[in-house]
């Protein structure tokens, strides 16, 4: 893909999500670099990025709360003065389900990084992949059937009965838009591989994460997790893992709430997911090798998170994931949108691949 770098990023990241014009007042909402998250050169990048343009930026350290995601009144004040709100913090993400200030532009920044805003992941138009959205929300809405598998032995299957109301999805904008809006679960039944359980970033417990020795299968039914099955230990880890979470929130332990694939070939997660499975959960679902079941609790996200890899979704025939590779232009306007758009077909003619696995996880059975 020619002319990537951070600037560029940042710049389809303000002016084809956010709509920024100068003269427009910029609230960067930040997180610091010290809770291993966010870098502070996605600060830097972003905000020098909008002076250029001339809008006039200001930042706030948004800090860091697990256990009580909130706007003080304080932060609020900030945001009556600004135009366009920008989170390169969790918080954004935290409350990305909850309702914010009325008539303000308001986006979650999922690109983390100097790096990342350099990446195909940033640099591919925004409008691309909000009209890639827009068709695979309606190829799901149209399907008859939707079969999802993996090579590991997933096989879930369901008519999809989508909300495409704007309490469907999210309250607030993603940059890069990533993923397709969620699928309810209640009309999906079948299982689910697992290699592994991690939280969804709605919120944060100790015991974030959990692995399994062998694949798991969650079985589900109509929108249910009725039990698990797979080695008594690895079966033994994830009961206790949803009973302790469940009893730590007071939530509907069974509840499967949707599921969503990765739509964007320029995602990429360049370092090993062990090292923080928490940033690996808030970047990396947007690469279509990731499919992402929002469980545990009957609302969007959930607070345990299905990861299956490398699927394959059949939608009435169409194979529109491959294997973790998705086609957009198998959709009936995906080849339009990819003709629009040169710099998003070059994405999706050499996709990233890397999703941050460890080498044990990079087998015959999910490849690298």
């Amino acid at each position: 893909m020619p002319d990537m770098s951070p600037e560029r990023g940042a710049r389809n990241l303000l002016e084809n999500c956010a709509g920024a014009q100068p003269g427009q007042r910029l609230l960067i909402a930040y997180e610091p670099a010290a809770f291993g998250y966010f870098d502070a050169d996605a600060v830097d990048v972003v905000a020098g990025a909008a002076r250029t343009m001339g809008l006039k930026v200001d930042t706030v350290d948004v800090g860091f709360n697990p256990g009580n995601p909130h706007l003080p009144s304080a932060l609020l004040k900030r945001f009556a003065a600004a135009d366009i709100i920008l989170f390169l913090a969790r918080l954004g993400d935290q409350l990305r389900f909850s309702n914010m200030p009325a008539g303000k532009r308001i986006i979650v920044s999922f690109a983390l990084s100097r790096s990342l805003f350099g990446s195909g992941f940033a640099n591919g138009h925004h409008d691309a992949f909000l009209r890639l959205k827009t068709a695979i929300n309606t190829a799901l809405d149209q399907a008859r059937e939707v079969r999802i598998t993996c090579r590991l032995g997933t096989d879930v299957r369901g008519r999809p009965e989508m909300n495409l109301a704007p309490d469907g999805d999210t309250t607030i904008l993603r940059f890069p838009m990533s993923v397709h809006t969620p699928t309810p679960a209640h009309s999906f039944s079948g299982r689910v591989a697992l290699r592994f359980l991690t939280g969804t970033g709605s919120k944060y417990y100790d015991n974030y994460t959990i692995e399994f020795d062998e694949p798991v299968f969650a079985i589900m039914e109509k929108g249910r997790l009725t039990r698990f099955d797979g080695a008594p230990g690895d079966v033994a880890r994830a009961e206790a893992q949803y009973n302790r979470v469940a009893a730590l929130f007071d939530i509907d332990r069974t509840f499967v709430h949707s599921w969503h694939a990765g739509i964007h070939p320029g995602c990429n997660f360049p370092w090993d997911m062990r090292e923080n499975f928490e940033r690996w959960g808030g970047v990396a679902f947007g690469n279509p090798r990731v499919l992402h079941f929002h469980t545990c609790g009957a609302y969007a996200p959930g607070e345990i998170s299905w990861n299956l890899l490398d699927p394959t979704i059949v939608v009435d025939g169409l194979r529109l994931w491959d294997n973790g590779v998705f086609h957009a232009a198998r959709l009936p306007e995906g080849p339009d949108i990819l003709a629009a758009y040169p710099c998003a077909r070059a994405l999706f003619e050499a996709p990233a691949r890397d999703i941050g696995l460890p080498n044990e996880l990079r087998g015959d059975r999910i490849p690298a």
